[in-house]
């Protein structure tokens, strides 16, 4: 479907990730936004940035769905294949600059992987 409009409400959540590198959970951005719009337009909005490559999500250790910007992704082929760090102290998460390859499987098609690495960020480790 992807964003067709370019509306108040997009635009506010944008800048939210405008403000950050970090990703954000779907519960920290409801909490950001919840003076400017309600918890089913944040979600609305996020499904439809995801689906039109602007944003791309994973699943953290809390299960909580995690955003995040997409890099050079469109609505027809996301390319953010990567792993994701989060915090185990302060809950910080993040996408890895690191290339890592699927495995082709005879017989499956892989449309999308996850992988999590968890453990403690460099402020958490130096404190």
């Amino acid at each position: 479907m992807g964003v067709a409009r370019k509306t108040k409400s997009v635009s506010e959540l944008l800048d939210v990730f405008g403000q950050t590198d970090n990703a954000l959970s779907v519960v920290e951005l409801v909490s950001k936004l919840d003076q400017h719009m309600n918890k089913t337009t944040v979600y609305r909005i996020l499904d439809r940035l995801e689906d039109g490559g602007q944003l791309h999500s994973f699943i953290g250790k809390d299960g909580l769905k995690w955003y995040a910007k997409c890099q050079k992704c469109s609505s027809s082929h996301h390319t953010d294949l990567h792993p994701h760090f989060q915090c185990r102290d302060c809950g910080k998460s993040e996408c890895l600059n690191v290339d890592i390859s699927i495995p082709s499987v005879a017989n499956h098609r892989i449309d999308s992987a996850e992988l999590l690495l968890v453990g403690s960020c460099q402020d958490c480790l130096n404190q």
